[in-house]
This record gives C-alpha cells, structure tokens and sequence, in this order.
C-alpha cells in the first residue's frame, strides 16, 4: 500500500511538473509577443511621422531619413486612408488591391488586428494607418499551438510505450501463470490415470471408468490450453465441422436437459488451419457464456456456414441480451457482468480467434431479454 501511495505521489507530482511547465512556455511565448507587437507599434509611429514630414516637405527638407524608414518597412502591411478612402499601401499585394472587395476586407481585417495610428498633417486634417502583424508575429502567435502539439504527441507516445510495457508484462505473467497451472495439474493427473487403471482391475462397472476416463482427457485437454498460452500454437489442417462438433457433443453432454442444444452444419467437409486444442477452447467459452446468459435455461444453436473465402461459426442463444453500447466492450480484460468472474474468457477468446487463427469474432447480433448470436470468422482452405 505504501508503495502504491507512493505511485500516486509521484503521478501527481509529475503532473504538475509538467502543467507547470507548459505554463511558463505559454507565458514567455505571450511576453515575447507583446514585445514584438510593441516593437511594430513603435516602428508603425515612425512611419506615420515619416509620412507626416513628407506631406509637409519643402525644399529645404531633408528626406532622406524619412524615405530610408520607408524603405526599411518589408514586412508589415500597411493601408493609409484618408475621409475613409484607401490613398496607399505597403507590403500588400496587388491581387488583393486590384479587387475593391478584397481590398475593403483586407482593410477590415487590418482593423481589428491593431489600433490605427493617426496624424495630423495639417490643421483638421487627419490620415489613419491601418496595419496587420508582420510574418514573423504570426508565426510567433501559432508557436504555443505547435508546441501544444509536439507535446501531446510526446505524450502519447510515452503513453503508448508505457501501455505496451505494461501490457507486455502483464502477458507474461498470466503466461507464466498459465503455463505453472498446467504443471501443476500434471502430477495429479497422472496418478489419476494411475488409478483408473487399478479400477478397471477391481470388477468396476465399466461404465465408470468409461466416464472417468473422458473426464481425464477433459483435464488433459485443459492442461494443454493453458501450456500453449503464451506460445506460437501449430496450426494444422483441420475440419472445422468435426472439430466444432467434438467440444459441442462434449458439452451438450454434461449441461442440464433444460438447454436445448441444436447443431446445423453443410453436410461436406470445411477445412481451414486450426490448433484443434485451442479452437475447442474458443467454443467452449462461448457456449458457457451463452448459457450463463440464459441462467442455465433456453436454447443454444451452433451453426456453421461458408463462402467462397470464409468460413463462419455463428452461436446464438436466447439469454438476456447485450446492450449495442457493450459489443466491443465485453470483449475487454476484466470486463465482466457476473457477480463472480474475472472477465477474461472473452479476451481470452478474441485473442485466439484473432490472434493465433488470423480470424475475427464480433457480436452479430443481439436484443435485449431475447438472445445474441456470437460469430467466429476463420479463413478457409480451397
């Protein structure tokens, strides 16, 4: 718990690290565009003065100064109007200034970039310079939005490396687990075995260590799936109608006669590349998650269709129904509905058919206080 605390400390101290930090970039971006914005404001006066002195000039007025700060304007765009018509520009181009429109809309953008500036030229009469930010304030103005950016994307990249590892990790420790569960299995089992074959000497009923005996292949079915987790399964040849139709008579076999049980398939053989052991385990979890949807009473129909590329396993029964909201969600670790789970059979499921059998699986259909059908798609062979 100690360390747990800890975590969290650290979580939230480095959050305000970095908020903090975000914080000051986006102060000293904003100081240094005011400083800039003040800096154009002072060189848009000493334009307009410029302008002043030249109105008046006569010829003993030395303009060389006033046409130098002229010419040292390359960047700003300038409208200087008089009685509310345009009379100069500067810095703006002449496809803008040729359309009226344009060229008015311009003015009003201009307008409410900054103040205008206006001079007095002579008695009551005044000239107003209008002017926009120069390229290198603009580009200024969208920094804090791209540095927003890299930093977001920095972040979901850290986000997603840590997600990965986590997740990696997590893998690995339900494949270890896995795979020590089936070890451990494996030593009762084999005296199991050991001591079916002491019954069969006594004068058993014969019938009881004909049942005995599916039993243990049952358990040394399941010891099998969970040594493969976490490793490449073979793929093999396989019918997928014999295949599916073992796990579903296994079952059909062992569940209260209130489930009815249907099975419909194409009378020909479906063959597709399957690992029998794991793909027994893919249907077997969605059965019981259908009839623990129907608590324990309804209908369960598997069937089996094709088309020209894939083959199709659809499981339908008439539980309780998911909500659309849930379709993509049940198929999460640890998503569960029942009071007692984990919530890992139909993760467990999806990364079977996904991963291993290069399928997919989805909720086809479902309504509520009626029924789902689960689908499982595989490629098959021609």
């Amino acid at each position: 718990m100690q360390f747990s605390d800890k975590r969290s400390t650290g979580r939230w101290i480095l959050i305000f690290a970095s908020f903090l930090i975000i914080s000051l970039i986006l102060w000293n971006t904003y100081t240094f565009f005011q400083i800039f914005k003040n800096e154009e404001r002072l060189k848009m006066n000493l334009l307009a003065k410029a302008q002043k002195t030249l109105i008046n000039a006569d010829e003993n007025t030395d303009v060389e100064l006033p046409l130098q700060i002229f010419k040292n304007n390359t960047s700003i765009p300038v409208i200087l109007t008089e009685n509310d018509s345009i009379i100069n520009t500067i810095n703006i181009d002449e496809a803008i200034l040729k359309d009226k429109t344009k060229a008015m809309d311009f003015l009003s953008q201009l307008k409410k970039e900054n103040d205008p500036i206006i001079i007095e030229y002579a008695p009551d009469k005044y000239q107003k310079w209008y002017y926009g930010n120069s390229a290198l304030l603009n580009k200024l103005k969208y920094y804090p939005i791209a540095l927003l950016l890299i930093i977001f994307l920095f972040s979901a990249l850290i986000y997603y490396f840590y997600r990965s590892t986590k997740i990696a990790t997590q893998n690995k420790l339900w494949a270890g687990m896995a795979k020590e569960t089936a070890h451990q299995i494996g030593t009762p089992l084999s005296s199991l075995i050991g001591w079916v074959e002491i019954l069969k000497t006594e004068n058993i009923d014969e019938t009881t260590t004909i049942e005995i005996e599916k039993d243990i292949d049952r358990l040394q079915t399941i010891t099998d799936r969970f040594s493969k987790i976490g490793s490449e399964p073979v793929l093999e040849k396989s019918n997928i109608i014999e295949e599916t139709l073992k796990t579903y008579n296994y079952l059909q076999s062992r569940f209260s006669k209130q489930i009815e049980f249907s099975f419909d398939s194409p009378k020909s053989a479906i063959y597709t590349m399957l690992n029998p052991t794991l793909h027994s385990w893919t249907i077997e979890n969605l059965i019981k998650n259908a009839i623990d949807a129907m608590k324990g009473k309804g209908k369960i129909t598997v069937s089996i269709e094709e088309d020209s590329v894939t083959v199709k396993i659809n499981i339908t029964d008439t539980g309780s129904g998911i909500p659309k909201n849930q379709f993509n969600t049940i198929f999460e670790p640890g998503f569960t509905t029942k009071k007692r789970g984990w919530g890992l059979g139909l993760s467990l499921t999806k990364r079977i058919v996904k991963e291993y059998h290069k399928g997919s699986i989805k909720v086809l259909h479902s309504e509520i206080g009626k029924g789902t059908t689960m689908q499982i798609s595989l490629k098959k062979l021609v």
